[in-house]
């Protein structure tokens, strides 16, 4: 722990005042009796703890962030990855590869709520109302959101109060609290941004840079994190400072997003994600007959991570582009130059990109769906199928490949004919980008369809949402039920994240996960099929509850504040190999 708050003193002296360490007034830099005052002032404080947030978890080019563990843990998907691809298969069996496995997780999310702690200590400089409630909403927000993530992952970790105000407090480990202390200020701190953010509705998007937190955003998360600590603990409350968070009050957030905000559903599924953009319209049959196609500001995302388009590989710079589209790229020896990944080939997936192969889609979850929703536009929307004549003796060394791969954020080739850009949408004329760096879409966080089924849930009323969803898709109303309602997330939702919170919530995990084992899948080019590995997935789950293991690092720099999670004692849950 030493080590991260260190990492973030500079942000921290910054924005604490010089009193503490020179006897004298301050005259030229900047400190918290002069800083933030403007909107630039503002925007600068606040980008820090956005980048911290959702760039530095990739700066190590690893898979040590939250949303890929959630996805790669679900039952939707596999780890897959190459054979020295090791890490992606140790999350999706709870087994870890490295010793600092998820410590990129770990390090961003407490640089950014160091980063968050010193602002909101100067936030009040702001005369602006708006602007100031605005900010501080932000920064709680933000705050919020990384600790959601690392209690979600590791149950058992450090809550940091404020920045420290000299070095030797930044030299002392605070120890492990309960998961119930941290989500009480995870409870607080989002309640008070619903409640002094201004209320700028999406008509006037304008105001508000795409890709910035709203009071909607604030008050979706909110009801997410209700529904998770309730469900996952069976409480009735979220715990939020001295006070608690109800249903009640959870069922007035959301409608007030339904009724206010000026969020809605797009016509079309289809249009959600980045292979429907203009370039693509015109020789993707899949996508031709679509009147509205990809805009990364549209009226369904509430919150969302932009991100930086580069027209080369740059070490100092990759994380800052959309390197989930990247790692969950199909992956193929031949990578940039494979004819797979142009229109009209043999075996062509056009236009879907290649990469690093992780997330192969489970068979499983894909013959579940089908089975009970039949006729669901989403599948397809959602899920490529591989063509028969898909060439795997070229899928350089690819492990626990299916055959089925999600569509929604993985890498996209526009452009087709003889020209092929590595970004969705090309960025200046002939210019086709590089496969590792040009990723620039944006990754969708927090939609609108979402909160309609947080509503219908909470209401226990499929006419709360759910069946303005379902309609969306094609499929006829129905009545509500648990089973119905966790359904439809799993279709709508599918691979955004979600489902492996809802498995956790609802107590379905053991059981959702021992079905992945027996489905067809290709490691190496060699036809074989799932097994878990390091036992059963229900065993290694009961042993962990789905908490991960705490990176080795921080619990040695704790100096005995931070002891290692249930199930990850020794080295039994070690991942060596594909066994």
């Amino acid at each position: 722990m030493k080590k991260i708050f260190l990492y973030g003193l500079a942000a921290a002296f910054m924005l604490t005042s010089c009193e503490d360490f020179l006897d004298s007034e301050n005259y030229s830099g900047k400190d918290s009796s002069n800083f933030p005052k403007t909107e630039n002032d503002v925007n600068q404080m606040i980008a820090s703890v956005y980048e911290a947030s959702f760039y530095q978890p990739f700066a190590n080019n690893d898979v040590g962030q939250y949303f890929t563990y959630s996805n790669l843990a679900s039952d939707d998907m596999y780890g897959g990855g190459g054979s020295d691809d090791k890490a992606t298969q140790a999350l999706d069996h709870f087994l870890y590869a490295n010793n600092e496995q998820m410590n990129s997780l770990w390090s961003a999310a407490y640089k950014a709520i160091a980063r968050a702690n010193s602002a909101l200590s100067a936030v009040d400089n702001v005369a602006d109302e708006d602007l100031r409630n605005q900010a501080k909403g932000e920064l709680l927000f933000m705050r919020a959101f990384n600790y959601f993530d690392l209690v979600k992952c590791f149950g058992y970790v450090p809550m940091v109060e404020k920045a420290p105000e000299n070095v030797a407090e930044a030299q002392v480990s605070p120890e492990q609290v309960q998961p119930e202390v941290i989500y009480s200020k995870i409870g607080a701190d989002l309640k008070e941004a619903w409640e002094i953010m201004p209320s700028y509705p999406y008509d006037g998007w304008q105001k508000l840079a795409y890709g910035k937190v709203s009071k909607w955003a604030a008050g979706a998360l909110l009801a997410r994190v209700y529904l998770f600590y309730t469900g996952f603990f069976g409480q009735s409350t979220l715990p939020a400072g001295e006070a608690s968070i109800d249903a009640n009050y959870v069922k007035t957030v959301l409608d007030d997003i339904v009724a206010k905000s000026g969020h809605g559903l797009l016509a079309d599924y289809r249009s959600l994600w980045p292979y429907s953009n203009s370039k693509t319209k015109a020789d993707y049959d899949f996508v031709a007959d679509l009147s509205e196609t990809w805009s990364e500001g549209n009226k369904e995302v509430l919150f969302a991570i932009n991100y930086l388009y580069l027209t080369d590989w740059s070490g100092s710079q990759l994380h800052q582009s959309n390197q989930y589209a990247l790692f969950f790229g199909i992956r193929n020896g031949a990578w940039q130059d494979s004819d797979s990944f142009k229109k009209g080939t043999a075996g062509s997936t056009y236009p879907f990109g290649t990469g690093w192969g992780c997330g192969p889609v489970s068979p499983n979850f894909y013959d579940e769906w089908k089975a009970a929703e039949p006729s669901d536009k989403r599948r397809e929307a959602s899920v490529l199928e591989f063509p028969d004549d898909y060439d795997w003796s070229n899928t350089s060394n690819w492990m626990e490949a299916t055959g089925l791969h999600q569509k929604k954020y993985c890498a996209v080739r526009s452009g087709g004919g003889s020209f092929y850009s590595f970004c969705a949408e090309l960025m200046g004329s002939g210019e086709s980008g590089h496969f590792q760096a040009s990723h620039a879409q944006s990754l969708p966080l927090i939609r609108y369809a979402d909160v309609l089924l947080m509503r219908s849930e909470l209401y226990q009323d499929a006419d709360k949402g759910m069946n303005e969803v379902r309609a969306r898709a094609g499929l006829p109303p129905v009545g509500y039920s648990l089973q119905a309602l966790q359904n439809e997330r799993r279709w709508e939702l599918a691979f955004e994240g979600y489902r492996w919170d809802d498995m956790r919530r609802w107590g379905i995990a053991e059981a959702a996960l021992d079905k992945q084992e027996g489905g067809a899948i290709h490691n190496d080019g060699q036809a074989t099929v799932m097994k878990a590995q390091g036992g059963k997935y229900s065993e290694r789950y009961k042993a962990t509850k789905g908490y991960y293991r705490i990176p080795q690092a921080q619990v040695d720099l704790a100096n005995g504040a931070i002891k290692q999670n249930a199930g990850w004692e020794g080295t039994s849950a070690y991942y060596s190999q594909w066994q």
